[in-house]
């Protein structure tokens, strides 16, 4: 298959709202979810929308290991399988927010802490036009905010409550090491992890 470019903050594809996708089982849509799974496996990230690869289209993917989710939420939390997500919707189930960090594949080597829902329902088609509907919490329910918002033309920056919050990766990783050899805390923007939400 393919590995796709992916469109930059400021490219005119990811300001603008998602077309809906009529039929879910053409082969260009097939072909498209292939290339998206090959370009998000080669980013090594934990999701990637259809507008990020300059496809104006209602698709998401995503997934969330075990462990990683556990290394957000705690050791509870469940991960999520590899989900293809087509004409997604979101209803809010609780008010309840929190405040994470977030990276994405369109602002390479940024993150900052961005406020969202903590519990919600999500529904949609998987890649065969069959029906998909879960619940999710903690870092899985950020991961399908975060995705689903490329569809409507919004970057995690645009949610920041306090953008002096936005930095650089890498001065994430050299504070944090600093601060491991000098015996403290980490702060509380935390650790970058190494697959970026797309």
């Amino acid at each position: 298959m393919a590995i796709l470019k992916i469109a930059r903050m400021g490219h005119p594809v990811l300001k603008q709202v998602a077309a809906t996708i009529s039929d879910p089982k053409t082969a260009e849509i097939g072909l498209l979810i292939q290339n998206m799974i090959d370009t998000l496996a080669d980013a090594a990230g934990a999701g990637l929308a259809a507008p990020q690869v300059h496809v104006p289209l209602r698709l998401v993917m995503f997934h969330v290991p075990a462990a990683r989710a556990q290394e957000e939420d705690g050791e509870a939390a469940e991960g999520c399988p590899f989900t293809v997500l087509i004409n997604p919707e979101i209803d809010v189930l609780s008010e309840e927010i929190s405040t994470g960090i977030e990276a994405c594949l369109s602002l390479p080597d940024l993150a900052g802490m961005v406020p969202r829902f903590n519990h919600i329902r999500y529904s949609g088609l998987d890649h065969r036009g069959e029906a998909v509907e879960r619940e999710a919490s903690g870092f899985h329910a950020r991961v399908v905010q975060h995705e689903c918002d490329h569809l409507d033309g919004i970057l995690y920056p645009m949610r920041m409550d306090d953008l002096s919050t936005l930095t650089f990766t890498s001065e994430i990783s050299r504070t944090r090491a600093e601060e491991m050899e000098d015996g403290e805390e980490p702060q509380d923007i935390g650790e970058v992890a190494h697959a970026e939400d797309g």
